[in-house]
């Protein structure tokens, strides 16, 4: 384990005595009973169940939670012996979804934006800038625009804002999630360069723990119904047998441990629904293309996974196939057995043909809620097809990807994993032929993952072709299928 350095003077403490938190309108609290302590420059691992409250934990020590309208606090949660709401600039937070977090128009201005509003001075706000660029390795000119960057660089690019605070309390929700495998530990090994220098104290969130597990001296786990599961060192609640098997039971990621998932590996593959050939892709008419001469079949009864280094054009290339971007050159045409009476042409289709043969869930989840409640989204595409919704089977979905207890709770009040569970669910309502997922494995503890991975599966096996833009090695390997691997500006097709 990675010594723990002296704390500066400037490291925060952290104390919670009976917190909780409720959302407006939720019957249930995101997180209760919290009571622990946390020492100016710990490093420590919050670890929990999807939908735990880690993620709300962070929001209340950043002071993020709002006034009363927005919901019910109970307990008290402190930041060095204050409301954090009253600390300001003490913490800061990198969001679990970095699209929110991006405020300005380039790189540069928008590292620069936090320490502006603390008066840091101007001449160390640009040294500032260009070491926490270079510490996530972000390497892009200062006005380099911030809408063309990937889901992964926009990852590096909040932790990079945040870095250059230079705050007392580092809070970081699902910091590598998105990353491809070197960008993981690119990223890790920033914070914890940042760490060494400053001295302050890390609350990261993380369901892939075997990345952080090395570089912290404590891990806590919140138990989903209320409270403190497990506290300890790494070595003592991810080792010793009897709190593993606790863990496990809650749905924590342990290292070494794949859960387990039900069904063989699907094989083989059906007849091909969509085909592509000398595809050029593009994020906007003007810009570079993505990714060139892109050639590829998408088969019935088969998987896909689309990998390749954050900013390859992987996203762009599924957003191209689900008919959702034209594509810039090229052919990209849906055969007879998907396409039906509404042409080959997937971009041209009108929406309602779209969803009945292509679903698309994007990297980022809030982008496609468009009602109040969760169970008015599952039920938002059937009834824009046919008029109507089967409850039998929204009530089906929403039970095996675990949303049943929250039917009636808004979806943009859901944690990040629900909310991607959510997201996947809505696609699944209108029982498309081809399944386009960004990032599927998202935000998902070790239980939610098996059953999407089953789910998926069973899918395959009724003939669905599911393509996933994916860094999850261990998601390729339990689906099986092709994978097409993005690199350099050109696809290539290999056997997975």
């Amino acid at each position: 384990m990675t010594p723990v350095p002296a704390p500066s003077p400037g490291a925060a403490s952290v104390s919670a005595r009976g917190w909780g938190w409720r959302h407006a309108g939720r019957q249930a609290f995101a997180a209760r009973h919290l009571d622990l302590e946390i020492r100016p420059g710990e490093r420590v691992l919050l670890l929990g169940a999807s939908g735990a409250g880690k993620s709300t934990v962070l929001h209340g020590l950043a002071g993020l939670l709002g006034s009363q309208d927005e919901g019910e606090q109970e307990g008290e949660l402190l930041l060095d012996g204050v409301r954090p709401a009253d600390a300001r600039g003490r913490a800061g937070l990198v969001l679990q979804d970095p699209e929110t977090q991006v405020v300005l128009a380039r790189v540069g201005d928008e590292v620069a934006f936090a320490a502006e509003n603390l008066a840091v001075p101007r001449e160390q706000i640009w040294q500032r800038v260009h070491r926490a660029l270079d510490d996530v390795g972000l390497d892009l000119p200062l006005d380099h625009p911030t809408g063309a960057l990937s889901g992964g660089q926009k990852q590096r690019l909040a932790l990079a804002a945040v870095l250059a605070m230079e705050p007392g309390l580092l809070l970081l929700d699902e910091p590598t999630a998105n990353l491809d495998p070197d960008g993981v530990l690119e990223v890790r090994d920033a914070v914890v360069r940042v760490l060494e220098r400053t001295g302050a104290t890390l609350v990261v969130v993380e369901h892939r723990v075997a990345v952080w597990a090395d570089v912290v001296d404590r891990v806590i786990v919140l138990d989903a119904a209320g409270g403190v599961l497990a506290d300890g060192a790494p070595e003592v609640v991810l080792v010793q047998e009897g709190t593993r098997a606790r863990l496990a039971d809650a749905g924590v990621w342990i290292p070494g441990s794949q859960p387990p998932v039900g069904g063989p590996v699907p094989d083989g593959g059906g007849e091909v629904l969509l085909s592509a050939q000398a595809l050029a892709v593009a994020r906007t008419k003007r810009g570079p293309a993505a990714v060139e001469d892109l050639a590829v079949d998408v088969r019935a009864g088969q998987a896909l996974s689309i990998t390749g280094p954050n900013g390859a054009g992987k996203s762009t290339a599924a957003l191209t196939l689900g008919g959702l971007l034209r594509p810039r050159a090229g052919r990209l045409d849906a055969l007879p057995g998907l396409a039906g009476a509404a042409g080959s042409d997937p971009f041209r289709w009108r929406s309602p043909q779209l969803v009945q043969r292509i679903g698309t869930v994007f990297q980022e989840p809030e982008h496609q809620f468009l009602t109040p409640s969760v169970a008015e989204e599952l039920e938002f595409g059937p009834r824009r097809v046919g008029g109507t919704a089967d409850p039998r089977r929204t009530g089906e979905l929403a039970e095996r990807l675990r949303l049943t207890h929250l039917l009636r709770a808004n979806p943009f009040t859901l944690s990040g994993g629900e909310k991607r569970r959510l997201s996947v669910a809505t696609m699944l309502a209108t029982a498309p032929r081809i399944l386009i997922l960004d990032e599927p494995t998202f935000g998902q503890d070790a239980l939610t993952w098996a059953e999407l991975v089953t789910l998926l599966r069973e899918l395959i096996d009724a003939g669905v072709a599911v393509v996933s833009v994916t860094h999850d090695a261990d998601f390729i390997a339990a689906l099986g299928g092709a994978t097409l691997h993005v690199s350099g500006g050109a696809g290539r097709l290999v056997a997975s």
